[in-house]
C-alpha cells in the first residue's frame, strides 16, 4: 500500500505559478512510477505529466507541455509539480498517484491515488 498526500494548491491569477507536492508513504517510492493528473468540474480526469521511477524520464500532456515540470525526490518520498504560465484553464483538482509502471500516462495504469488539492486560476 501507498499513501498519497497532495498540497501546494490555491488561487492564483492567469500568468502566475504554482508550484503542487505529493507526499508518498508507505512502501518503497522509488519502486512507482509517478503521475499527476486534474479534473475540473463537468469533465474527466484527465492526464498531465508522468514521470519515471529514478526521475530520468518525464511525459506531459499537449496542453501543458513547456508550462509544467514534474520532478521528484526519491530521499524525500516527494514528487513535484511546477506549474508557470497559469491559465484559467487549468483550473482542476490536481490528483498525485502512483504506479508499478516504469512511466505510463494511462489512467488505469495507477494503482494509488491522493485525494487532491484544488488549484484556481483566475482571469
Amino acid at each position: 500500500q501507498v499513501q498519497l498526500v497532495e498540497s501546494g494548491g490555491g488561487l492564483v491569477q492567469a500568468g502566475g505559478s504554482l508550484r503542487v507536492s505529493c507526499v508518498a508513504s508507505g512502501r518503497t517510492f522509488s519502486m512507482y512510477g509517478m503521475g499527476w493528473f486534474r479534473q475540473a468540474p463537468g469533465k474527466e480526469r484527465e492526464f498531465v505529466a508522468a514521470i519515471s521511477r529514478s526521475g530520468g524520464s518525464t511525459s506531459y500532456a499537449d496542453p501543458v507541455r513547456g508550462r509544467f515540470t514534474i520532478s521528484r525526490d526519491n530521499a524525500k518520498n516527494t514528487v513535484s509539480l511546477q506549474m508557470d504560465s497559469l491559465k484559467p484553464e487549468d483550473t482542476a483538482v490536481y490528483y498525485c498517484a502512483a504506479t508499478t509502471y516504469w512511466r505510463t500516462i494511462a489512467t488505469l495504469d495507477y494503482d494509488y491515488w491522493g485525494r487532491g488539492t484544488q488549484v484556481t486560476v483566475s482571469s
